[in-house]
């Protein structure tokens, strides 16, 4: 590969052979969208959607000090990551900035003790930052990204249309599983980023075809990072560099509950001061309530005045209307309060909603 060129996943035929609009994201060449992204929000919403995400990152760490490492190195308390276990955690810095948002998995018969899931734009950084806080530990950080591909399978009949293919029970949310889908070995788990029931699953990059094959065959319709992002947006899930990022501490993310302070994490003491003082500025939710599609960067106002700027912003497919998230100064940052939006220079109305904007339906 050369100096600019854009990295292929192994899905990448799959994508041109389908029609995909391809187009370059973290360094990867990625579909945006298929059918369009309204269609393939709406399919996740309502039936299944499978979404390469293969360009995540993957970190393997083991040793005899693997858990009292991985304590040291992110956010959430690892003691109560069982085996088979799922969870979600920040990587900080020590100044308490959030470097990225991770899951961690503690598999069976993968060659590690845990394999932590990094956003493909942080991963190279975030592995450069699992390496620097190993000094001392008796633990092996490695780099795991070649190993697999990865595809998630969203929405109320995403799990149904995977059970047809795997050799076993499917993990339930927040598990994790070895089982073989689609004739290939397979770690399956129960956790997703759209706010639907679902999986994901990783395979090893020569079987991610067969499988993304074998999952349109039962009924699943690929989709694209575009609906990706409607859809976590309607659940306010946070997007790392947009939502997220080294500038803004978890506690006014809103990510507090995944930060345990006592277990002395690298970032901890500074947490617990924003914490115990308060943040200054909250992370929140919004809807237009009148016309409008608000887009990263457009000032948030109060009474005329400047108070924040939106930090993720979109149409949404299933609720239809302009929603967003902003940080705004704390004492404003109350669901139900009346706010404009400047969108291409027109002040627009909104409101503070409570978060999610969109929650499914039991």
């Amino acid at each position: 590969m050369t100096a600019g060129e854009l990295r292929k996943t192994p899905l990448h035929g799959e994508h041109v052979a389908a029609g995909a609009r391809l187009v370059p994201f973290a360094g990867w060449e990625m579909p945006v969208q298929y059918e369009g992204v309204a269609a393939e929000h709406l399919a996740v919403r309502e039936r299944s959607g499978m979404f390469d995400v293969s360009h995540m990152g993957q970190v393997g760490t083991r040793g005899g000090d693997a858990a009292a490492f991985l304590q040291h190195a992110v956010s959430n308390d690892v003691t109560r990551l069982a085996p088979g276990g799922a969870q979600y955690s920040c990587l900080c810095a020590d100044d308490g900035g959030i470097l990225d948002d991770l899951f961690s998995y503690r598999p069976d018969g993968w060659g590690v003790d845990y394999l932590t899931v990094t956003n493909a734009a942080n991963h190279d950084r975030d592995l450069a930052r699992f390496g620097e806080l190993a000094a001392g530990f008796d633990v092996e950080v490695v780099d795991r990204a070649p190993d697999f591909a990865m595809i998630a399978v969203q929405g109320p009949e995403a799990r149904a249309a995977v059970a047809g293919l795997a050799s076993a029970e499917l993990p339930a949310r927040m598990r994790a599983s070895t089982l073989e889908v689609a004739g290939a070995r397979a770690l399956v788990c129960g956790t997703g980023y759209t706010g639907e029931d679902g999986v994901e699953v990783l395979v090893a990059p020569a079987d991610a075809p067969a499988l993304w094959r074998a999952l349109a065959a039962a009924a699943v319709t690929p989709c694209g990072l575009g609906a990706r992002d409607t859809l976590r947006l309607e659940a306010c899930f946070h997007l790392h560099g947009n939502d997220i990022g080294p500038d803004r501490n978890p506690i006014e993310a809103g990510l507090g509950w995944c930060c345990k302070e006592e277990t002395g994490f690298a970032g901890a003491a500074a947490i617990a001061a924003v914490r115990a003082e308060g943040p200054v500025e909250r992370l929140v939710a919004f809807a237009m309530t009148g016309r409008g599609i608000p887009r990263r960067g457009n000032p948030i106002l109060l009474g005329g005045e400047p108070v924040g700027a939106v930090t993720s912003g979109s149409f949404s497919p299933s609720l239809g209307i302009g929603i967003g998230m902003g940080y705004l100064r704390a004492g404003i940052a109350e669901p139900g309060t009346a706010i404009e939006v400047d969108v291409r220079g027109r002040r627009r109305p909104a409101e503070i909603r409570a978060k999610p904007l969109y929650e499914k339906s039991a």
